[in-house]
């Protein structure tokens, strides 16, 4: 089955939905440095990259009609995130509407829109929210919304988006999860060693201690470190990884615990802080930044992608795009629908959704 992609970046959705054996026919994205990372990795892949127009897709020529079986995309989500300003007026929230436009034109069997949680759960966005799902009606399409954490899905990265599907031929039921979740350290064993050819790409932020910490219950969460860049829970999954990384915002690795599974030392430090202690002047030297290789890891992409640009455009890729294997299992289920054999799921009628009941809870390891 062929697909349109819009707002393709680097290509996580796209690759996820190759991946579930979809063949992209049509890209765009505004970024030629994402596009050269995401046409790249195709043909390290040895599929047949589609034809792309980097710039405006407003301004663009678009497929015939009929010309793929679904539009995905995830449009910009800096206007509806709430860790931007969340501004109604920003430019770039209006490209929701712009996506629509290209539904109407290409008439595909069914389409997926990605974004942030925030714009399906935040009430400031309710509006909008059910401004789209009308118009997916509008256009034909049964729609239904689905909250998705990418690490209930085998992606070590606690990253939830949400995912407006419509379909005409049935509805997408609820993809089953993973029974655990994969930490920041199991995922991290799959790369070269820090430094080493494969994992390379080193972050040169500086880690310095806050001259005014702010504390929060947990070592992991508040500010103990210069910027907004905090230490990994390495037993844990990460994050969410942020397109602002390249900085002072990029997250913190404890080297030395990484490599012998000790006692973090900001356990220790945190510790100290919250009974009284003294801030300290200077870091040990195994808390460093994480590396790019293990930022993409991180999202799920596959161990030796290359990514174009310079370090920070590279961390901007990785930070704005979709997990490959949570668009690979939205990929699949949609596949199922399309194809006719997924499940049924009971509609309720004040909803324009469709809701499944929700599976059993994960395991965590």
């Amino acid at each position: 089955m062929n697909c349109v992609s819009l707002y393709t970046g680097c290509g996580g959705l796209d690759l996820g939905f190759h991946d579930a054996g979809f063949t992209t026919v049509w890209a765009n994205d505004i970024d030629p440095f994402a596009l050269q990372t995401y046409s790249s990795e195709l043909k390290r892949r040895g599929a047949k990259v589609p034809v792309i127009y980097c710039g405006d897709v407003s301004k663009a020529e678009l497929p015939s009609r009929g010309s793929a079986e679904v539009v995905i995309g995830g449009p910009p989500c800096q206007g509806f995130s709430v860790a931007g300003r969340m501004d109604p007026n920003d430019p770039r929230s209006r490209q929701v509407w712009e996506f629509f436009r290209v539904v109407s034109h290409v008439q595909p069997r069914a389409f997926v829109m990605e974004n942030v949680k925030a714009l399906a759960t935040n009430s400031r966005w309710q509006g909008t929210m059910d401004a789209l799902q009308a118009k997916g009606e509008e256009l034909g399409y049964r729609t239904r919304l689905l909250i998705l954490n990418a690490a209930d899905y085998g992606v070590a990265q606690l990253r939830e988006r949400m995912f407006l599907i419509g379909t005409r031929d049935g509805i997408v039921p609820r993809p089953i999860r993973s029974e655990k979740w994969l930490t920041v350290r199991e995922a991290l064993t799959a790369l070269p060693a820090f430094g080493q050819p494969g994992n390379d790409s080193i972050c040169k932020a500086i880690v310095t201690p806050a001259k005014k910490p702010v504390m929060r219950k947990s070592p992991y969460a508040g500010m103990l470190f210069n910027g907004q860049g905090r230490p990994m829970d390495l037993d844990a999954p990460a994050l969410t990884l942020p397109a602002s990384m390249g900085g002072n915002r990029t997250p913190i690795v404890d080297q030395a615990s990484l490599e012998a599974n000790a006692e973090p030392w900001v356990v220790g430090y945190h510790a100290r802080l919250m009974s009284g202690g003294k801030i300290i002047s200077k870091v040990p030297g195994h808390l460093r930044r994480l590396t790019v290789e293990e930022a993409a890891c991180l999202q799920g992409f596959p161990l030796g992608m290359v990514f174009a640009g310079s370090q920070c455009t590279k961390f901007r890729q990785i930070g704005n795009s979709v997990p490959p294997a949570l668009g690979e299992v939205v990929g699949r289920t949609l596949r199922m629908v399309l194809e006719g054999n997924a499940p049924l799921e009971e509609w309720r009628g004040e909803q324009r959704c469709w809701i499944a009941e929700e599976p059993n809870p994960v395991r965590v390891a």
